[in-house]
């Protein structure tokens, strides 16, 4: 386990989150404000035996977690941490039916304390501007707008959030 909410569990990704994986990496409402590409189940097999992977390299970066429910283990999102040292980004997606359980807040603050603890100076969030429910989450923990942009991925008006932890 990384650590806990009250809620939620994050851990490591394991082969066995697979199917959840799939539903939501293959799910367009989940990726309307992501990548917006919807994967195949073979494609999104490659992309979990990569991140999975990538636990074990030494000089990672690029770090995605399960979001497990505590109350029945059910795996029903993934968060994401960026390291570069300048601009370390958070990120967080749920499956659809998760959706509307608060699980977005309780994740942002519990992952706002482990950077703490891992005396990570600063993060950073990037909100595409329709995605409102996720620019609330941000501005209740006090990250401030920084700046906003065209994203290049998508070409939808997005905004990055900072904190200074």
């Amino acid at each position: 386990m990384i650590f806990e909410t009250e809620r939620l569990l994050i851990r490591k990704l394991i082969l066995e989150d697979l199917e959840s994986f799939h539903s939501l990496e293959s799910n367009p409402e989940v990726l309307k404000y992501a990548t917006g590409n919807v994967k195949s189940l073979e494609e999104n097999k490659v992309e979990l035996l990569d991140l999975i992977s990538k636990y074990l390299q030494p000089k990672n970066d690029f770090w995605i977690y399960a979001i497990i429910e505590k109350i029945d283990i059910k795996f029903v999102g993934t968060l994401a941490l960026v390291k570069d040292g300048v601009d370390d980004e958070i990120g967080y997606r749920f499956l659809e039916e998760s959706w509307g359980n608060g699980y977005g807040a309780e994740i942002c603050e519990g992952l706002i304390q482990y950077c703490k603890q891992l005396k990570i100076p600063k993060l950073v969030g990037y909100v595409v501007d329709e995605n409102i429910a996720s620019a609330k989450i941000l501005e209740r923990f006090n990250f401030k707008k920084v700046k906003h942009f065209i994203s290049e991925d998508i070409q939808l008006p997005e905004t990055k959030y900072e904190l200074i932890l």
